[in-house]
């Protein structure tokens, strides 16, 4: 199913798509090139027993553009997650994030944790991984122009470049469908504001961020955190993940088959159920 037509709230900053069931809240948080979309398998297995938010954050698959004026380095991108949990007025959340909202994820935890109970990360940077990683590390010197930026982002017109591995192939074990592939790749070809919020968002990218949050994590703390990661992932080594899980406090990891980084796509339901069992633990 895809979400385009269901209802979109927008707060100050981005916006979100829920599935209530009065349950416990799971916040889900998207990165670069992504939106809610990413979450609706996932979603749509654990709204019978959670209230499921899905953020859409303007990491260039977003649909409203923010103002010139915007933070959108990695720690204002980080503050956009705990903005969104303060104005939801959500407490004892479980925040769960992907590819670089992962990243963000974690950064906004080690500024703001109070509202937070739980973490998961599916697939993302951690520590010991470079942000962006191979083979988009180059995205940052790009986007310091965003018509440069738009060059090359112009490729994704074409929806069978997407697949490549230059692309979304490396992501993505099983194709997008063409719809969700559109929602994801067009936004910031159709709209300079939001080639612009894009630009901002991976131009502001910060390996230096991540490491700081994560020794944050490490140090102070001490609830529980799910590592549910791609055993496969090329972007994100499985290495990374398990050095992780045994250096956080209290960590465990999952591992999942038959998926790349963007878990929530290639593996719904392994992830739904991992996540339901640790949040409803």
């Amino acid at each position: 199913m895809h979400w385009a037509r269901r209802r979109c709230s927008i707060c100050r900053k981005g916006g979100w798509r829920c599935s209530a069931a009065g349950g416990p809240p799971i916040v889900f948080a998207h990165g670069w090139l992504a939106n809610a979309n990413l979450w609706r398998g996932v979603v749509d297995r654990l709204a019978g027993d959670f209230t499921c938010l899905s953020l859409d954050l303007p990491f260039g698959a977003h649909r409203t553009a923010l103002g010139d004026g915007a933070d959108l380095s990695a720690k204002g991108c980080g503050a956009l997650v705990a903005d969104a949990l303060d104005a939801l007025e959500l407490e004892r959340v479980t925040l769960v994030g992907n590819d670089s909202g992962g990243a963000y994820s974690q950064i906004a935890l080690s500024h703001r944790p109070e509202r937070v109970a739980r973490l998961v990360l599916t697939s993302c940077e951690t520590p010991y991984d470079e942000f962006p990683p191979p083979p988009f590390d180059g995205l940052p010197a790009a986007a310091r122009d965003p018509a440069v930026l738009g060059q090359l982002l112009g490729a994704l017109e074409d929806s069978e470049i997407r697949k490549l591995p230059a692309a979304f192939g490396l992501l993505v074990k099983h194709p997008l469908d063409r719809r969700v592939s559109d929602a994801y790749a067009l936004p910031c070809l159709r709209d300079p504001e939001i080639l612009r919020d894009t630009a901002k968002v991976m131009a502001g990218a910060s390996t230096e961020a991540v490491r700081q949050a994560g020794a944050v994590l490490i140090e102070t703390w001490k609830n529980p955190v799910l590592l549910a990661w791609s055993r496969e992932d090329p972007v994100f080594p499985i290495a990374h993940a398990r050095r992780y899980a045994n250096t956080l406090p209290v960590a465990e990891l999952v591992e999942l088959d038959d998926s790349y980084s963007f878990t929530p796509e290639d593996q719904p339901a392994a992830l739904a159920a991992a996540i339901a069992g640790f949040a409803g633990g």
